[in-house]
């Protein structure tokens, strides 16, 4: 009873959310002209206090979250550990680079406060923030000898990445950078290879149970099938 009511909660709270991301994207497009039109070729550098690290720091503190906050050691060394895949030490090069490169950048990207942009993506950054800590949350109780299916997990199979592109989009959305759209772009490619093989390693290892939850959650996200 109690976990019926947790869901007809949930897909309540992810009908809103759909419903807000959609009136979200309307301003954006009707806005995104403009955007492109003010976004400068010339990168902005303007050191200062409230620029747009107070954004990136949570993906330089990332790695060494999951130690901190998850019991089982195991566990966030299975986070930390990669598939062995095509070019994986260049594309984990790669996606280092990425985040301590936009980090250093952000330190000298300004942020324009109480506009229509800054809003829209300041909640985009708290939806890659909650998303981010809560699937760190439901890690602290999981075990590393099965998959991990609970908590958003059972809306994403792979929320960390979500909320990473998100925290990293509402940069893009509030700073109107271009540097950041391809510090994206690597990431998404990075994303793209691996995250296949990342799902055959877990079929391989987990084998019928991760079967069904793949057939079950959306691969980036959504609502659980039935």
């Amino acid at each position: 009873m109690g976990e019926k009511v947790v869901d007809n909660a949930v897909k309540v709270i992810f009908r809103f959310f759909f419903i807000v991301i959609y009136l979200n994207y309307l301003l954006f497009i009707n806005n995104i002209f403009i955007c492109m039109r003010n976004m400068s070729i010339i990168p902005d550098f303007e050191l200062g206090f409230w620029n747009a690290w107070i954004f990136m720091i949570w993906l330089v503190l990332l790695p060494i979250v999951p130690s901190i906050v998850i019991k089982e050691k195991k566990v966030a060394n299975k986070l930390s550990s990669s598939v062995p895949i095509k070019f994986e030490k260049t594309l984990n090069v790669l996606s280092t680079a990425v985040v301590i490169i936009g980090f250093i950048y952000s330190i000298f990207l300004p942020i324009t406060f109480f506009t229509l942009r800054f809003y829209i993506g300041f909640f985009v950054f708290l939806l890659g923030f909650a998303f981010n800590i809560s699937a760190l949350f439901t890690l602290r109780y999981v075990s590393s000898d099965k998959p991990f299916t609970t908590g958003p997990y059972r809306y994403s199979r792979h929320p960390l990445y979500i909320s990473i592109l998100l925290i990293m989009f509402s940069v893009v959305i509030i700073c109107l950078s271009w540097i950041f759209l391809i510090l994206i772009a690597i990431v998404l490619i990075h994303l793209f290879l691996s995250v296949p093989a990342e799902e055959k390693f877990c079929l391989e290892k987990y084998g019928e149970e991760y079967r069904k939850y793949l057939n079950k959650t959306p691969r980036w996200i959504g609502l659980p099938k039935k």
